[in-house]
């Protein structure tokens, strides 16, 4: 449940780590309320700091690479020795799947979170999606969808169950299930006790997919430069995609960039830039649902480097747009 102390003891103390996932303690301070995974930050003791992302002084994909369990251990959580994602579920076996996340996202983590402090920003967890830490009663609360499983911590003590109903997961967080209505309009019904269907295809590919997401997310949040005043990357319960919005808004440079597992209008996952202003021309601006361009997963899966595809197709966004 503390994934940066577990990366520490990973590496027997040698280096000063950063992850992907949040770890305690909660933050008390806004405007955030929550950590910064992958901040640089400084070494308290000297000792050179590790990250997913450039801005460490070495990468994890770094170490790993003459070192098979590291290796392992790495792609597990999209720190380094990065991995393919899996196959995509067919359609009828992943909506549903991915039905029931949202869902448990609405109607459950973020009214945890909301309760708590006001806030309804979620983040990429180990196989699948969480709070960030917030204090609760005085303690230190976490929630967080794990594969099949709903995991709820607080106060030293944690506890996990089977995802079986909003109403079921609801109770193991300790929160009235719905979501913030004076917040966001919810996309899926409540319906605290109909049965939420999951299939382990699914379930494996969409932790894959968020993991994947917000290791490139944050390195390209990790490139920006001071007028890009580059938002935290976040999940939004309500869209149910990870995104960071970065870009001098000034010029007209500004947009979101971000990773979709799909919706009515593009019912596959897909990465996605949005440009906030208008821009020249140009065939990468190839969306019709929205004002900017989208890489479906079915392009990315033929990709030699799934990774470096996503990436490029991102950062194409992201230089169309300060050239304008």
């Amino acid at each position: 449940m503390n994934p940066r102390r577990e990366a520490a003891a990973r590496l027997d103390g040698a280096y000063e780590v950063r992850v992907l996932e949040p770890s305690p303690p909660p933050v008390t301070d806004g405007p955030w309320l929550a950590d910064d995974p992958v901040e640089r930050g400084a070494s308290p003791a000297g000792a050179p700091i590790v990250s997913p992302v450039t801005t460490g002084d070495l990468a994890w994909d770094q170490l790993a690479g003459d070192d098979p369990r590291l290796a392992s251990w790495c792609a597990d959580r999209w720190l380094g020795a990065w991995r393919r994602l899996p196959p995509l579920p067919d359609r009828d076996r992943f909506r549903p799947t991915r039905a029931a996340w949202h869902t448990l996202a609405e109607h459950v983590l973020a009214r945890a979170r909301y309760d708590a402090n006001g806030k309804i920003g979620l983040r990429y967890t180990r196989h699948g999606f969480g709070t960030p830490w917030f204090r609760r009663g005085g303690g230190d609360a976490q929630v967080r969808v794990d594969g099949m499983d709903v995991v709820a911590h607080h106060e030293g003590e944690t506890h996990t169950a089977p995802i079986t109903t909003v109403a079921a997961a609801a109770a193991l967080a300790a929160v009235e299930p719905g979501a913030p209505a004076d917040v966001y309009t919810p996309a899926t019904p409540p319906a605290p006790n109909a049965a939420l269907a999951l299939d382990p295809s699914a379930v494996e590919f969409l932790g894959a997919w968020y993991g994947f997401a917000a290791s490139v997310l944050e390195q390209l949040r990790a490139e920006s430069v001071p007028a890009d005043e580059p938002s935290r990357v976040q999940l939004w319960p309500e869209h149910f995609d990870l995104s960071v919005d970065l870009g001098d808004e000034q010029v007209g440079a500004r947009g979101t960039y971000g990773v979709s597992p799909g919706d009515d209008a593009d019912p596959d996952p897909y990465l996605y830039v949005t440009h906030w202003a208008d821009v020249a021309p140009d065939p990468y601006w190839n969306e019709e649902h929205f004002p900017g361009a989208r890489l479906s997963v079915v392009a990315l899966a033929d990709a030699a480097d799934q990774r470096e595809a996503a990436l490029t197709f991102l950062r194409r966004g992201r230089d169309l747009q300060r050239a304008r």
